[in-house]
């Protein structure tokens, strides 16, 4: 991939990162309530999840899937019954305290879990990636060094943006102390709207 086309990419990729989504969703709760470095587990999760997708949608495993409907309409069923999920596990979970923001809760792995199955399970992003690669690549080079450039690049934007998003939320824990269960409340209830409004959406 040439460098101007490379430096194009990066700058769409950052647009792509910064919209508001599931994944930034669970890394700015996580953030706040576990503290920025244990959710690196999450956000390692979702910048996974996110290349292996990404690399599907480059290989052409994306416009395969989604011609089949059944799958494509199995898969947003899927991410909207987990999204759901979280959102209950989330609205149960007991108010944060300083005390214990860093340490209380679910284990690296748990996390990390969350934010891997979070990011394979939505049907958005494969509809994304599988639109905004083609212009990026160039039938006259390796398709496999061009789409492991493209899936390395996206995941380490991916991961700077959240991780810029997790330690904000990290920032307004005293905050969260003093609201209780209210933000935990909120954020299970955006999750449960996503969760309801991702399989009736295109």
């Amino acid at each position: 991939m040439p460098f101007e086309t490379w430096l194009l990419y990066v700058f769409t990729c950052c647009g792509i990162a910064v919209v508001p989504g599931p994944n930034a969703l669970l890394v700015l709760t996580h953030g706040a309530i576990h503290g920025r470095r244990k959710t690196l587990f999450t956000i390692t999760g979702g910048v996974l999840g996110f290349a292996v997708v990404l690399s599907f949608c480059a290989l052409g495993l994306g416009a395969l899937i989604q011609a089949s409907s059944a799958w494509f309409n199995a898969l947003k069923v899927a991410g909207g019954l987990y999204l759901i999920w979280l959102g209950f596990g989330l609205w149960r979970a007991a108010p944060m305290t300083l005390e214990t923001a860093d340490t209380a809760g679910f284990s690296g792995w748990s996390l990390l879990r969350q934010g891997l199955v979070s990011a394979l399970s939505n049907p958005k992003a494969l509809l994304l990636f599988t639109a905004f690669i083609p212009p990026f690549l160039d039938p006259h080079r390796s398709l496999i060094a061009q789409t492991a450039a493209i899936a390395l690049t996206y995941a380490g934007v991916e991961f700077v943006v959240e991780y810029l998003v997790a330690s904000a939320a990290h920032r307004i824990r005293p905050w969260l102390a003093r609201t209780g269960r209210r933000f935990n409340k909120v954020c299970g209830g955006f999750f449960v709207l996503f969760g309801l409004a991702l399989p009736i959406r295109a």
